[in-house]
């Protein structure tokens, strides 16, 4: 299993050499920065679960390296604990108000902040296991309920849709724009669960673009023939307003455009949560 990695910015280097000694010992693997901006060089770098960070540092303070992390897409749901001399409710306050997770002052016990770290990390990993984006359960949360299907006796249906070409789309008009465009997929979707589908429903993602729709054999039609109609009227209003006169030609393109496919209880033995997952993509899969 992978060490958790964490990045310890601190300009006292006796401090940061003791506290990277004793977290390697605690199994984990640890990264050091005096500097903010080496920080932020670190954290572009690597996948780190946490970062304790000290608001003085020789170059820009812990607020400014705090601000940048959660401006980056890679960094902004990450776990910081600031780690300060300061004890001002003000400076506290303005933490918090950036996202920092946790907050504790030197002289401090390195057995507290042990447990503090693990705890933010504990945390972070529970919610991870939901989209950011869409707040739609995915990861863990979902190979649970697929597994659960292959052991089950009732008439369920999975239905797999999928919008094609987003990462594309992405790097075209930027995360934001298609985050947008995975809300408004999400609430489509779960719309027409609502309508057509009951309460004992499931919606995630098997993917970043896939979403896994878990219901009944009698209702997954009519959820599946929604979501189609809903997305085919409203494809052209994902684009920015500045491309709208491009949106034909990109369409004609087939970017952003769904694809779906159905699995259910009658259609064969799947020994395994790989062998679904196989069906689902296959059954899913973009026509010519």
């Amino acid at each position: 299993m992978d060490k958790p990695q964490i990045l310890i910015v601190e300009d006292d280097l006796d401090l940061s050499e003791m506290l990277n000694a004793y977290f390697r010992v605690q199994n984990y693997e640890v990264h050091t920065a005096a500097w903010g901006e080496e920080a932020l060089r670190i954290a572009k770098d690597q996948e780190l679960e946490l970062v304790v960070l000290d608001i003085r540092l020789p170059d820009i303070d812990g607020y400014e390296v705090c601000r940048r992390l959660r401006m980056q897409r890679q960094t902004q749901e990450t776990p910081i604990i600031f780690l300060t001399e300061k004890r001002d409710r003000v400076d506290k306050l303005q933490g918090l108000e950036l996202g920092v997770v946790d907050y504790i002052t030197k002289p401090f016990d390195i057995q507290e902040l042990r447990l503090r770290v693990r705890n933010a990390i504990s945390r972070a990993s529970r919610q991870a296991m939901v989209n950011p984006v869409t707040d739609l359960p995915e990861s863990g949360m979902v190979e649970e309920k697929l597994n659960g299907l292959l052991l089950s006796a009732e008439k369920w249906a999975v239905l797999l849709v999928s919008i094609n070409s987003l990462s594309e789309f992405r790097e075209h008009y930027g995360f934001v724009a298609a985050d947008d465009v995975l809300r408004a997929v999400t609430l489509m979707v779960r719309n027409a669960v609502r309508e057509h589908g009951s309460e004992e429903d499931f919606v995630g993602h098997m993917g970043q673009e896939d979403f896994v729709i878990i219901t009944t054999a009698e209702k997954v039609g009519k959820i599946r023939e929604r979501i189609e109609n809903r997305i085919s009227q409203s494809r052209e209003y994902f684009y920015p307003l500045r491309d709208r006169d491009k949106v034909r030609e990109a369409m004609e393109a087939n970017h952003l455009r769904l694809s779906s496919g159905v699995v259910q209880h009658g259609d064969g033995t799947f020994k395994d949560l790989d062998e679904l997952k196989a069906a689902l993509h296959k059954a899913a899969a973009p026509t010519k």
